[in-house]
């Protein structure tokens, strides 16, 4: 019996020992084994951490339309071609200056790698958000007097982007409503609470002096303002001159109709409204400064330069564009100068 008492007790050590030696070899497989996170958590800079790595896009947009949406199409598309993996949240403020705000500062919550402002007012918001997630922006008229950037030959620290304000789109326009309308007042529809606007306007009033043109101003605060205000200028403009204003651009065909009906020229600051209507404007394709923003955010995302670093840039080049069909719903004879010059669109 003592003989097979101490068997049992040493068959029981003997597990035990085989048991721990188990749990030891087991620790030491999960202490080699364990991956590693090194995930970045914090804002990011924009340098690229490893090959074939996913950014997060934060895309804010003051409204809807097709301008705005051309300019996203285009810096998908640079994106793309630069071989950046990039996923978008793409928020639509519809106007709403609060939800403008709520979206940027949402997007700085969610550690963005980098946020794409697609207008002035989205700028001015995701700006106001951060001063580390590099933006980028575009559709901005003015970003020296939106307090964007210094000059436009800096970025703003960690802004950078396209204006959508070539320098001799309002005065070619100006030029086209006085000497090729032959027009004398000028019906202008904006919303005094956009930053691109009110330099717009400006520009405009500067590139009219020294004409007989004078200004009929109307302004709104939202879309559904916009034919109310065209309305009220019938019969005190000769011709409507829509800048690109995020608020009546949204709404531009309210102005459209106005125009048809009443034979009043409709001049625009952008094609996509000619497309949508209006008789001609002066100035390039959105879906341009889209892409030429696309390149700027590649750099950053790819390391190869810091946004404090890449200067803002201007539209590429200008030229004129005209609606047939809109010159014949708003009484237009087109002149043969214009075949001459000038793209048409149907």
């Amino acid at each position: 019996m003592k003989k097979i008492s101490w068997l049992l007790m040493l068959m029981i050590l003997g597990s035990l020992l085989v048991l721990a030696a188990c749990g030891s070899d087991d620790d030491t497989q999960n202490d080699s084994g364990e991956t590693e996170d090194t995930t970045d958590t914090e804002e990011s800079s924009g340098d690229v951490t490893s090959d074939g790595e996913t950014y997060q896009i934060g895309v804010t947009q003051i409204v809807e339309h097709p301008s705005l949406d051309a300019a996203f199409e285009g810096f998908k598309t640079a994106l793309d071609e630069a071989g950046v993996n990039a996923e978008y949240d793409v928020q639509i403020a519809q106007g709403d200056q609060s939800n403008n705000q709520t979206i940027a500062t949402n997007f700085v919550g969610d550690q963005m790698d980098l946020i794409f402002a697609n207008s002035t007012p989205s700028a001015q918001g995701a700006l106001n958000a951060t001063s580390d997630i590099p933006i980028i922006f575009t559709s901005v008229s003015d970003p020296i007097g939106a307090e964007l950037v210094p000059s436009m030959d800096e970025a703003g620290g960690n802004i950078t982007g396209t204006t959508d304000n070539h320098p001799e789109a309002i005065p070619s326009t100006v030029d086209f409503i006085s000497n090729e309308l032959g027009a004398k007042k000028v019906g202008m529809i904006y919303n005094s609470g956009e930053q691109n606007s009110i330099a717009q306007i400006d520009l405009v009033k500067k590139a009219m002096e020294g004409t007989d043109l004078e200004i009929v101003e109307r302004s709104v605060s939202t879309s559904a303002e916009v034919q109310q205000a065209a309305e009220a200028l019938v019969g005190k403009a000769d011709v409507f001159y829509i800048i690109t204003d995020n608020t009546v651009v949204s709404a531009l065909e309210s102005v459209i109709s106005v125009a048809n009906d009443q034979d009043i020229p409709v001049v625009a600051g952008e094609f996509d409204s000619v497309e949508r209507g209006a008789l001609a404007a002066y100035g390039f394709d959105y879906y341009d400064i889209g892409y030429q923003s696309g390149e700027m955010a590649a750099k950053v995302l790819k390391g190869e330069a810091d946004i404090s670093s890449i200067a803002p840039e201007v539209p590429g080049n200008l030229k004129l564009v005209m609606n047939k069909t809109a010159a014949e719903e708003q009484g237009v004879e087109i002149k043969s100068e214009w075949e001459e010059k000038a793209e048409f669109v149907e």
